[in-house]
């Protein structure tokens, strides 16, 4: 069962939007066997100059599924966040079934689908035929994660000119990352042990 948790910044939720939104994240539950126990955080957000954002997040026990659009129009951009989530889940979907297959005894997670015109069944309603070549590891680094704090990892990553950075914290002993977010601020992902 999906749960609902919409927000909205500069906007009042109506139940129009509410209902729009709902109706739309709905059509993800035939990508699955089961409807995935989940709750679903949508987050609307309106600028000054009338431009939305809309992000929706669905962490899911198998599966994080996260989007965001930014459009002129509210319904427009939740139209495009569908787009974006369907897209995610068809990537996945044939990777994520093939490795449940490959441990046994657990249920497919993802639904099987069935070509009308042969009657073959697929795990993928996408085109991407060159998907395994997207997720090859190509390159693997080691090194020591040194205790510092996140100003001083942030300084770390800028002088590397990388968009993240890992390392341990020196007060919490976790291991956390920071990275640069799109809008060239900073962010801290903490680790739980």
């Amino acid at each position: 069962m999906l749960n609902y948790n919409i927000r909205g910044e500069n906007i009042e939720v109506t139940p129009a939007i509410r209902e729009y939104v709902e109706k739309k994240i709905n059509k993800l539950e035939r990508y699955f066997n089961d409807t995935p126990d989940a709750n679903v955080h949508v987050n609307l957000k309106v600028y000054n100059d009338k431009h939305t954002k809309v992000e929706v997040t669905i962490p899911m026990p198998r599966l994080t599924l996260r989007a965001e659009e930014r459009h002129e129009e509210m319904y427009a951009a939740i139209d495009l966040i569908l787009d974006k989530l369907e897209r995610q889940i068809r990537k996945h979907k044939t990777k994520v079934n093939r490795k449940f297959r490959e441990k046994g005894n657990e249920p497919e997670f993802f639904a099987v689908t069935v070509d009308p015109e042969n009657g073959i069944e697929t795990l993928d309603t996408g085109h991407e035929d060159n998907d395994d070549q997207d997720m090859d590891i190509v390159r693997t680094k080691t090194f020591n994660l040194k205790p510092m704090d996140s100003e001083e990892a942030v300084l770390q990553m800028n002088m590397l000119g990388h968009s993240f950075y890992v390392y341990t914290d020196a007060d919490s002993n976790g291991t956390n990352i920071v990275y640069k977010r799109k809008d060239g601020k900073y962010g801290l992902i903490e680790t739980e042990a």
